[in-house]
């Protein structure tokens, strides 16, 4: 049976064909007729199917460390909100939700909190990666619209990425640019480090962390004084405050200066974009993680506004987002900041949508955002935590104060796919939710495309839908008749309905005519992208159909502090998603980024004796956590860069979250993650080693640096550390051992077979080589084991593919630099055509073309 879905990833927003092959299994493909894809996958959609098994997975009602009845969790859940609401008021309790919900799921939780407990204490993860952008929009347009498409990639001529490394975390829409630069446009990408995006680009502008507003400020000052204003949009369509147009300190030499780069590379730019009308502005988190993401965002609003480049095909800001459903949540009200279906607090607002719930109370003003929950989580004023699809143990900044708070709250509540998370550790009660593949709904793209997500297999276990599970906490907390939804289309309907609900134009999120159909007509429903393109007639939903140009200037870049003197930046891997509860399931996607890197400019590293590969501790004010460094000129002098991705649940060290500070965007809230002062040390270790095997993961080994990576048919751990390593031997499980030992090198390898198969494998080193991982990995699904395990190899010749560069078709360093070599590939459509690495979702072809240029050093 073939089912049309979407993907559990990005906010691309990509439609998928999943063939269900066995009771756990599915092929999946990309859905050739949806808008956002055509047909393409990245590489973790391609391999979605090899997430969707029950390891891991929490598939019962959990009061503490027992399971439960789902009637009497819930009814715990619903008693204990209801004591707490009774005893300390409304405020007194919150949610926290996530951009992984789908639409349905979100708008019951918003209904449930804002309508009928009465307090806007519910924020959701998606705070802390577009909310910035929420702002910008609302500020200049007086609504939160994106108003652009993927289509408008299609017709630029020039295209600007601003703070994304789009062929990692969009790489779909990162294929669509490369096929319109391939037709001539020119791409421009602006991001401190040199990425894999920036290696494509025709100009690269690597500026200082936080100069932004001076880039667009001195981009503007230039459209200006080239005379390529719209003037006549202006006058018509734009509200321009007094004195605007007076921005101090942005010739070409100031913003160069403050910037940090060539002023003849930011002529090159502004030229460009002055001579260039039809201009796509594509910006993610680069922009929106910052203490002044708000005004970065409508920094470069102002300047598509000036110019006219806006409601136009090919001429459009456009804010891509991080998660499948973030923009969901922002059209059914899942931020603090925001009632529902684009409302805002003010009174007729919420009296539309107090009469269309027909609900006791409304909340009268925004609630706290994520900083400010755990804040007052920490300080006891939220004494009733539900956390729904996130893991804030990990995500939040200054993770560490998180944790403390969440050991302090009364009562915690988490609803997860998985049974061990760093958060759900803390929880009081664990509710098991449904994951991908189970799930039936809808979700909102970047571009404002809405599909529906179908579920591929049964609910497993007692897992049960988070729609379903907040409307039963709803019901039992008194409030039946309000939350009688026995399906998702029930949930669907009136949340279209509340979209046109005495809106009469006032906003352009409208889901008109959607709400008329049937059961079947929601389960057929096609892609559709709301709101057409919007702004094409000039008009604004603000009070006079203005938009409005907001000043904003840049705040003063600080300088180097004395024990934190670098700066450091955060994001995420190619082949890895959030804090990998999916994404650490699937064997070809650990292969990419095995461990935990920082990554350090070769001048820092020199200065501080850090080597490439070995161990590095980062500091900041609020915590450390260990990474094995990697050297590499990518990066900026004074700067680092780590992943977010790592837990305690799969590292001893990457644990990035208890680095950034718990500071945030004074207009939007969303926290500064990309320029954490910091401090980095050389860490010295006596052993190195690697630890492998079969079955479910095991807990993680007690030593300095254990990182697990997914492989099939078990777990690999790469290991270092001091003392004496004999001790992880204790973790071998029983069976036959064999055993050899070099004392001169202090290197010491252990086997262990069950009925002739290999089901564990320890190899630990002081000095001496470690062998390659793979054809040991590749003995645990052996009948019999081969008699050379304890030399790490096979007898005789041994191929060694080399890391994995191509994660799509688990195609090796090695092996695409020998097909170079011996087949005379001259260009990266002929390394596809060759062996077919890049001819997927494409995220590869940077690396590709380094090959090509014999750069194979940094290739992986």
């Amino acid at each position: 049976m073939t089912i049309k879905t979407t993907c559990a990833y990005c906010g691309v927003g990509c439609g998928i064909v999943a063939t269900r092959t066995g009771e756990r299994s599915v092929e999946i493909k990309g859905d050739p007729d949806h808008p956002a894809n055509r047909g393409r996958l990245c590489s973790k959609g391609t391999h979605l199917g090899e997430t969707v098994g029950l390891e891991g997975r929490l598939l019962h009602p959990m009061i503490g460390r027992r399971r439960a009845s789902w009637d009497k969790a819930l009814n715990l859940v619903a008693a204990r909100f209801r004591r707490t609401i009774a005893e300390h008021g409304p405020g007194s309790v919150a949610f926290y939700v996530s951009g992984q919900m789908l639409t349905e799921d979100y708008y019951v939780a918003n209904k449930l909190m804002k309508g009928f407990i009465g307090t806007a204490n519910i924020d959701t993860n998606s705070r802390l990666c577009m909310s910035s952008a929420v702002a910008g929009h609302t500020r200049a347009f007086g609504e939160d619209v994106v108003p652009a498409s993927y289509d408008d990639i299609d017709a630029a001529d020039l295209i600007v990425l601003v703070g994304s490394n789009t062929a990692w975390c969009h790489p779909i829409v990162y294929q669509r640019i490369r096929a319109r630069c391939d037709a001539g446009a020119k791409l421009v990408v602006i991001d401190p480090r040199r990425t894999e995006t920036a290696d494509e680009a025709d100009l690269h502008l690597a500026i200082r962390p936080g100069s932004d507003v001076a880039l667009m400020n001195g981009l503007l000052a230039w459209c200006r004084d080239a005379g390529v204003l719209d003037k006549a949009f202006l006058r018509d369509h734009v509200a321009v405050p007094e004195g605007f147009w007076d921005i101090e300190d942005s010739d070409l030499w100031s913003t160069a200066r403050t910037c940090d780069v060539p002023a003849a590379d930011l002529r090159r730019f502004y030229e460009w974009f002055a001579a260039t009308p039809r201009t796509v502005t594509l910006f993610s988190q680069g922009v929106n993680q910052s203490l002044t993401g708000t005004d970065q965002v409508n920094a470069i609003l102002n300047v598509h506004l000036a110019t006219g480049r806006i409601g136009k095909p090919g001429a459009q800001p456009f804010s891509i987002t991080g998660q499948p459903n973030a923009m969901g949540g922002r059209e059914v009200g899942g931020l603090a900041s925001t009632l529902a279906a684009h409302m805002d607090f003010a009174e007729a607002n919420r009296a539309i949508v107090q009469r269309f719930w027909a609900s006791p109370t409304i909340a009268a003003k925004p609630g706290l955002k994520a900083v400010d929950l755990f804040r007052a989580v920490g300080e006891g004023r939220i004494k009733a935590l539900w956390v729904m699809a996130t893991n804030p143990a990990v995500s939040m900044p200054d993770a560490g104060r998180v944790r403390e708070a969440l050991t302090a709250c009364p009562f915690v509540v988490v609803s997860d796919v998985m049974a061990d998370t760093d958060t759900g550790a803390f929880a009081h009660v664990r509710l098991p939710a449904a994951a991908w593949g189970e799930k039936d709904g809808t979700v909102t793209n970047s571009d404002r495309t809405i599909s529906r997500q179908r579920a591929i297999f049964p609910l497993p276990g007692e897992a049960k839908p988070d729609w379903w599970i907040v409307k039963e906490v709803a019901r039992r907390m008194g409030w039946k008749t309000a939350f009688a939804y026995d399906r998702p289309a029930d949930i669907w309907r009136e949340h279209v309905r509340l979209s046109t609900y005495r809106n009469e134009g006032a906003r352009l999120f409208s889901l008109t005519g959607r709400a008329s159909g049937g059961n079947a007509d929601y389960d057929a429903m096609a892609p559709f992208r709301w709101g057409g393109t919007p702004f094409a007639d000039g008009r604004f939903p603000t009070p006079d159909g203005r938009a409005r140009l907001v000043p904003v200037a840049q705040k003063p870049l600080a300088a180097p502090l004395r024990d934190w003197p670098l700066t450091l930046n955060t994001g995420r891997y190619r082949d890895q998603w959030h804090t990998m509860t999916r994404t650490g399931l699937a064997p070809k996607l650990a292969r990419h980024r095995e461990e935990p890197l920082v990554e350090v400019h070769p001048e820092d590293a020199a200065r501080l004796g850090i080597a490439d590969g070995a161990l590095a501790r980062v500091a900041t004010p609020q915590g450390e956590s260990l990474y094995r460094a990697r050297v590499t000129d990518a990066q900026r002098p004074g700067e680092l860069f780590v992943p977010i991705h790592w837990t305690d649940q799969t590292s001893s060290g990457g644990r990035t979250g208890l680095l950034p500070r718990p500071l945030a965007d004074p207009i939007s809230g969303q926290p500064g993650f990309k320029a954490a002062p910091a401090a980095i040390t050389a860490v010295a270790t006596s052993w190195r080693g690697f630890l492998i095997l079969a079955g479910e993961p095991a807990p993680r080994p007690d030593c300095l640096w254990a990182t697990r990576v997914a492989i099939p048919s078990g777990s690999l751990w790469e290991l270092a550390g001091d003392g004496d390593p004999a001790r992880l031997e204790t973790i071998l499980p029983a069976g036959e051992r064999i055993e050899a030992v070099d004392a001169a090198r202090g290197t010491r390898r252990v086997a262990v077979l069950a009925g002739g198969r290999l089901v564990a494998a320890l190899f630990v080193t002081e000095c001496g080589e470690l062998p390659a991982r793979d054809w040991l990995i590749a003995q645990l699904g052996e009948v019999e084991a081969a008699p050379t395990l304890l030399a790490g190899r096979a007898p005789g010749a041994v191929v060694d593919r080399g890391p994995v560069v191509c994660a799509c078709f688990d195609i090796g360093l090695k092996t695409i630099v020998a097909a170079i070599r011996d087949q005379g590939l001259a260009d990266v459509a002929a390394i596809g055509a060759a062996i077919g690495a890049g001819t997927n979702c494409g995220s590869c072809r940077p690396a590709l073309a380094r090959l090509i240029a014999g750069e194979t050093t940094h290739a992986a």
